[in-house]
């Protein structure tokens, strides 16, 4: 199943650390595209360093759940601590879209609920597929026009 993953990092050596986070997610899922690394500036929460930013796509055999949870054992792994809610991170793990998969669980949902409205999302997710959907949403470029429309 095709899946989409978001990327983050704001403390500590954001490349490197995006880097890693991105060797190993390829060893549970096979990564087909990644975008260049942006950065931006953080969205809510307390003042904070900006942002480094990435999107990948990938092939996963792994059901949604499963890779979220294959996903935070990563972000432990890198150092993130859950202290402050939208606080700053060493690293943070989105999966935005799995296939076309629409669930609601106490612990994911899918597609993300805030993708649509989150440029650092979008601007790196068309980069690598200019084709994107989010289902139920439309398409990224569409969702990303409208964002910069009302900024």
């Amino acid at each position: 199943m095709k899946v989409v993953i978001a990327l983050g990092s704001n403390i500590g050596e954001s490349a490197e650390i995006l880097e890693s986070a991105v060797n190993r997610l390829n060893n549970i899922i096979t990564v087909t595209h990644l975008s260049s690394f942006i950065e931006t500036e953080p969205v809510g929460g307390p003042e904070q360093p900006n942002y480094l930013n990435a999107v990948l796509i990938g092939e996963s055999e792994l059901q949604p759940l499963e890779l979220l949870h294959a996903m935070l054992a990563i972000e432990t792994e890198l150092g993130r601590a859950r202290e402050v809610r939208w606080g700053p991170r060493t690293l943070d793990l989105d999966l935005i879209v799995a296939g076309e998969s629409v669930m609601k669980t106490p612990e994911l949902e899918l597609p993300h609920p805030r993708a649509h409205e989150r440029a650092f999302v979008l601007e790196p997710w068309l980069e690598i597929d200019p084709d994107a959907n989010i289902p139920g949403k439309g398409s990224v470029y569409s969702l990303l026009s409208e964002l910069h429309l009302a900024e």
